[in-house]
Order: C-alpha cells, then structure tokens, then sequence
C-alpha cells in the first residue's frame, strides 16, 4: 500500500482504545492501526500460498513478502536484501547477538561489550552466551542521564571484542545513546555494533548508514503492528549462526516458513510511520509530551523531576517521580491512565527500576528517584484532551498519596 499524508485525523481509531482508559503507555505495546489489519487480512484468507512454492499459490504472497522487505528497509536507510524477518523484537537481538559471537570459532574468548540500562532482550542473551559457552560480557557504566560516555567505550574495547550491542533508545527514559559517536569507534577497531532500535524505529528517523551500525533489530508492536514480527537488519558481509537452521529461508539465518500476514503487517507499519515522520509525527509527540511534563509541574510544585536527557530522548517518552509518592501506587490509584514504571512489587516489597538504579548509581536518594518513577508515553492517538485529563488525574492521585517522607527502601539498597 502507498500510505497518504498522516495526522490524527487521517488514522482511524483501533477499535480497543474506543473505551477504556487513557493509553499512555504506547512504550510497552501500541494498539495495532486497523490500515495495517486491512493490509494483512488477504494474507491470512486469499493469499495463503507458501512464497517458497513453484505454483501460482506462491506468487501473490512472495511479491508482498519482497514488497514488505522493502517497506521495513526504507524506514531505516536500508537495502531491502539486508533485512531478515524473524518473530520478535527479542529474537532479532539475539539473531545478532548470539549469531556474532557464535560465528567465532571459540565463543569462549570471545567478548561483548553492552551497558547496565540495555532491554532485558540483551541483557538476557548476553547472560546465556556467558553461562553456557564462558563469553566475556563487559557492561559500560551510565551517567545520571543513562547516556554511555565514548570514552568508556573506547577504553574498554579489547582484542578479545566481538560485538558491541548499545540500544538506541531506552525503553523506560526514551534516552538516545550516541550511536553515531559509539560507531566511530567500533569501526576504528573493526568490531560491529548492534543497536536494539525497538523502540526507535517509527518514532524518530533512522539511517543506518548515516549512523554507522552494522545490526539493527526492531519489534512489529512497537510501531503500530501485531506482536509476533520483528526484524534484523545485517550489514553485507557481516557473517552469523543462525538460531533457527533448517530450509534455508531469510537468507539462511531464521528457518521456517514466513508469516506472510505478519510481514506485510510490518512493512505496512512501516511505510506508514516513515509517512507520519516526514509529517511532523515527532513534533506532535513533543509537544504534547511537554504540555503533560508542564501541566503536572503546575499542579506538584516542586515536586516533579525528570529521569533522562532533557533533550535527547524520544518525543513521545516522560519518565518522571514525584516526590513523596511510589511510582506503583499513582498507577494502581489512577485506573483512568493506562500507564507504567519500571519497578516491579514482589511479596509488598518495590525493587526499584534496574534502569533507574544504573543511572543514580551512587547517590543516597537512588531508591527513593527508582522506585517513584512513572513511564508515561504517547503515541499516534493520544490527544491534548487526553494529556490533560491524565495531568490532573495523577496530579490529584500524587497529592492523595503523598506521605512527606521517603519511599521506603527495598532490603539491601
């Protein structure tokens, strides 16, 4: 499909955000646009051929999966024979992950170099390389904006170094490593990097070339289509072990026959955020994600302060605490927001944002600025009615909660 010029009154409202709460958690899964249920719907009906078959079947799904390649390579500056369709976000991380370090012929002098606010889908993998086959993992230390200082990186790149995997954009903070900065360098000593753009693709433009990335992986729910697709970008030349062997589809790397449905989803998603970015998607975001920021400081004076990068984050991120009043009870208190934080409650006990502790490291309030965090995040169909009702909600639900003292610390903080 050729998507048309996008603003909010162009896209048509999925049918589950018609009732229900104020969506401002766009970061953890956003609504998929009924343009891309439209566009998948023959692939799951009519056009069910297998695209590796030799018989009229095929050639319908094979065109459109081709078609989709494309798609998702034009959102990210990309050929389209370098992208590889596989089932998640969190599998494309550890395609490229798993897949460098694996290609070495002893994985157990190998090493990565990643950093303590990447996704679990990193974090994560690096960990299972390094307990079954002894990878070296090294984790860069983070300011108190979770941006990665070059300089670290630089210092800390050995001969030993495989793969250097720093995400775009963090999940919880919307902060934007510098990855052009971080790619001068990796090239300089011939180790590539991965980047872990789920949450940046769609949102903000990205140029792989221009950046200097050798993978790049991205999540199909966070940019408007269903869960169960994502996508790898791999440089030319760059060789992996695939996870999945088999029949040989997408270049060898991820075997099983195509969810073509799913890849036209995708690559529908995709030429319509490329379109909502040329637009000036990001700058709605912005705008709007200030206009809450400005409307809840209005109503807490002096109690509210942000977690990241004043600027450089995503348009659509506000991680913010409030003083006096945990992260986790203002969601629970206000079921009129569908929001997030980053702290998880185990047996009445808060364990602070893990992204949070790694950026306070070291300061006596790291807890207290953890554990009161609130992800808000905004997205295709969040309106400036919507902002502010939200604003006066949580203003009123932080005042209700507010106990003039510390959160309390976890055991061991």
């Amino acid at each position: 499909m050729t998507a048309g010029p996008l603003d909010h009154s162009d896209a048509p409202v999925p049918p589950g955000l018609r009732q229900g709460p104020i969506l401002l958690d766009y970061n953890a899964t956003t609504p998929v646009d009924p343009r891309v249920v439209e566009a998948m719907l023959p692939y799951l009906t009519t056009h069910f051929g297998n695209p590796s078959s030799g018989h009229p079947y095929a050639d319908q799904p094979r065109t459109a999966l081709g078609r989709a390649r494309a798609q998702v390579a034009a959102l990210i500056g990309a050929e389209p024979a370098d992208v590889v369709f596989t089932g998640s976000g969190s599998e494309a991380d550890a395609l490229a992950i798993a897949g460098v370090v694996l290609a070495h012929p002893d994985p157990g002098r190998a090493e990565v170099i990643t950093q303590p606010t990447e996704h679990p889908a990193v974090l994560e993998i690096c960990h299972a390389l390094h307990r079954r086959h002894g990878t070296q993992i090294t984790h860069l230390p983070v300011d108190a904006h979770g941006l990665v200082d070059p300089g670290d990186l630089a210092a800390a790149i050995s001969p030993r170094t495989v793969l250097v995997s720093i995400m775009a954009a963090n999940n919880e903070t919307g902060v934007l490593q510098p990855l052009d900065q971080l790619a001068r360098i990796t090239r300089t000593h011939g180790v590539p990097l991965h980047t872990d753009a789920a949450q940046a693709a769609g949102k903000i433009p990205l140029d792989v070339t221009g950046l200097g990335v050798d993978l790049l992986s991205l999540a199909g729910h966070k940019l408007y289509a269903p869960k169960g697709i994502g996508a790898l970008y791999l440089r030319p030349g760059l060789r992996l072990e695939p996870l999945v062997p088999g029949g040989g589809q997408e270049r060898g790397l991820r075997a099983g026959t195509e969810n073509v449905a799913l890849a036209v989803a995708l690559g529908t998603a995709a030429e319509l955020a490329a379109q909502e970015i040329t637009d000036g998607g990001p700058g709605r975001l912005r705008h709007l994600r200030d206009r809450l920021h400005q409307r809840l400081a209005e109503r807490l004076p002096g109690r509210v302060h942000l977690n990241g990068h004043p600027e450089r984050r995503l348009p659509g991120t506000l991680n913010l605490g409030i003083t006096g009043a945990r992260g986790t009870d203002l969601v629970a208190a206000v079921p009129g927001v569908a929001a997030s934080t980053g702290s998880a409650c185990h047996s009445g006990v808060v364990q602070p944002s893990p992204v949070l502790a790694a950026m306070y490291e070291g300061r006596h309030d790291r807890t207290d600025r953890a554990t009161s965090a609130l992800r808000l995040s905004l997205g295709r169909w969040t309106t400036a009615a919507d902002v502010d009702r939200a604003a006066e909600l949580l203003a009123t639900a932080a005042r209700t909660h507010a106990t003039g003292t510390a959160a309390p610390r976890s055991p061991g903080s």
